[in-house]
């Protein structure tokens, strides 16, 4: 079971020092897959960098700026180009002259379709001016923050580790509060379990995630997520061993502790570990592999 933190207090617009090296400030823009809002995460003192200033929101450009006024931003990091994440950096930038670095998805997903949306949906804008997409680092005065490839939630994802204090700014790409949504094309299950396992070996004390409290335990913590994840595989597994069957109808079984907003978010998570296990050779679809597919169990 995964042990998960949701304790955190907010107040929208406010600068709270978290460590000696990290303020953090939240956009007010609670949601099922934002849990209290988009934590905007200000690394550094004097010249600073900001790690995914959040949705393309007036009020929340203007708390970042107060929270950093008399300071110098020299760098926008943004994890992934999702609209929670990376719309306002434009903006801060135009007010800054700070660069913005990241990675550029390759290619836009078609968006989700159905009456709810399974993200905030996809800032296709979103072009750095300097490319992370293979790692790198970048510093100010007393800090020094690493990009660390982490494919999965999206291909373009990043987290950034700021060695000063051993942590991770860990974006979508693992959550105190929630688990992570894959959604293909885009977000991959294999590329997800492998980056997990990427970040478990570097046995970081803290990790601060985008939305959501830091995560203290981390490597317990990241071993329970990654056996959620192949608990959720073997799952599937056992329902089909009753015969074939469609996403559609396997997610009101296997997720009935879960939300039914949720629901169509499942729904992409569970293909994305449908597509995982029939790239093992486990599954096979009856017909083309797809949403609305009916699989059955390898022979």
């Amino acid at each position: 079971m995964i042990p998960y933190v949701r304790d955190i207090e907010v107040v929208y617009g406010r600068c709270d020092q978290v460590s000696p090296l990290i303020r953090r400030v939240t956009a007010n823009n609670p949601g099922p897959f934002t849990f209290k809002g988009t934590g905007t995460y200000i690394v550094g003192k004097g010249e600073v960098a900001v790690i995914d200033p959040g949705p393309d929101d007036p009020a929340h450009l203007e708390a970042i700026l107060a929270a950093v006024a008399g300071e110098r931003v020299t760098h926008i990091l943004i994890t992934h180009h999702h609209s929670d994440h990376s719309p306002l950096a434009g903006a801060l930038k135009a007010a800054t002259g700070a660069t913005i670095y990241g990675c550029a998805v390759a290619g836009h997903e078609v968006e989700d379709t159905g009456e709810v949306k399974m993200e905030a949906g996809h800032d296709l804008d979103f072009r750095p001016d300097v490319s992370l997409c293979g790692g790198g680092a970048v510093s100010g005065p007393g800090w020094t923050i690493e990009a660390i490839p982490t494919p999965g939630h999206t291909s373009n994802h990043i987290c950034f580790a700021l060695k000063e204090e051993n942590c991770l700014f860990s974006g979508d790409h693992i959550m105190g509060w929630s688990t992570t949504v894959i959604t293909p094309p885009d977000g991959d299950m294999g590329d997800y379990l492998a980056s997990l396992a990427n970040i478990e070996a570097r046995h970081f004390t803290t990790l601060w995630p985008t939305h959501g409290p830091p995560i203290r335990e981390v490597d317990a913590f990241i071993a329970a997520y990654t056996a959620h994840r192949h608990e959720r595989a073997n799952q599937i597994l056992r329902a089909l061993e009753a015969g074939p069957g469609r996403i559609r109808d396997l997610v009101p079984r296997l997720y009935a502790d879960v939300d039914p907003r949720l629901w169509p978010a499942a729904s992409r998570s569970m293909l994305a570990a449908i597509l995982y296990l029939s790239g093992e050779g486990k599954i096979v679809a009856i017909d083309n592999a797809g949403s609305d597919s009916e699989y059955r169990l390898a022979d």
